[in-house]
């Protein structure tokens, strides 16, 4: 059995040990190679977000978006060696996710017929946000729910790269690799998503979009425990100190 002790956490630093944020991938990667499993923890914490809103795009679903994520860091754990850095990792896990989840999605038909000719010319209006105020939480997490409605409404050819280019702020180059797109259909598919959440929604949806389809504190915890619960399934334990 190969046991990996963790040693540091990304946004959740254990005790007497400090943030993990100037760790880079390529550190983190040969890190868990040489049998650092706190690395591995890293990854995922630094990950989970975008990775979960990648799965959503797809599968329109949390739980299963959530089950997507946690098979996909086995899948990339396992296959560890196969990455040969010519890509970016982050790149490369996503491209992992995106694979799991289309199998899903495939295998309980729900990918859809899409025309790629569809959509308006006309770019996505951007107007102020509202003052802050008491209120002003309440009404953004309100609008939010409705970005998560209207994005999941999306025909899948423009989701996936709505979520990474406006939710997650992925770069257009960044994008098409992920997608394995070029960068001209990642524009005009990005410009056409637009257009179709125009008509569902007000002009609000660009600077709310970041708030939607959030993994964080808790839900970020449980995924790290249940990939480490798989792991251990295979023979690999992920251990805290004095755990």
């Amino acid at each position: 059995m190969s046991v990996i002790k963790s040693e540091e956490v990304d946004e959740h630093p254990l005790p007497g040990q400090a943030a993990s944020s100037s760790i880079t991938d390529a550190e983190l990667v040969r890190g868990i190679r040489n049998g650092h499993g706190a690395c591995f923890e890293i990854v995922m914490r630094r990950y989970n977000q975008r990775l979960f809103r990648t799965a959503r795009a797809i599968v329109r679903d949390d739980d299963e978006a959530e089950d997507v994520l946690q098979q996909a860091y086995v899948n990339a754990y396992l296959h560890l060696g196969q990455f040969e850095e010519r890509a970016r990792f982050s790149t490369w896990l996503t491209r992992i996710v995106i694979h799991e989840a289309l199998r899903r999605a495939r295998r309980a038909g729900r990918m859809q017929q899409l025309d790629d000719a569809s959509g308006e010319d006309t770019m996505m209006e951007r107007v102020r946000s509202p003052e802050r105020d008491p209120e002003e939480q309440v009404y953004r997490a309100e609008l939010a729910r409705l970005v998560e409605r209207a994005v999941t409404n999306l025909p899948d050819t423009f989701r996936g790269v709505f979520m990474l280019r406006e939710v997650e702020g992925l770069s257009t180059e960044e994008t098409a690799e992920c997608l394995g797109l070029n960068e001209a259909t990642v524009k005009t598919r990005l410009h056409r998503a637009r257009a179709l959440l125009r008509r569902e929604l007000t002009a609000e949806v660009g600077p709310s979009a970041s708030m939607a389809f959030q993994f964080k504190g808790h839900r970020c915890d449980r995924l790290v425990r249940a990939v480490a619960a798989r792991l251990a399934g295979l023979g690999v334990t992920i251990e805290r100190p004095g755990a």
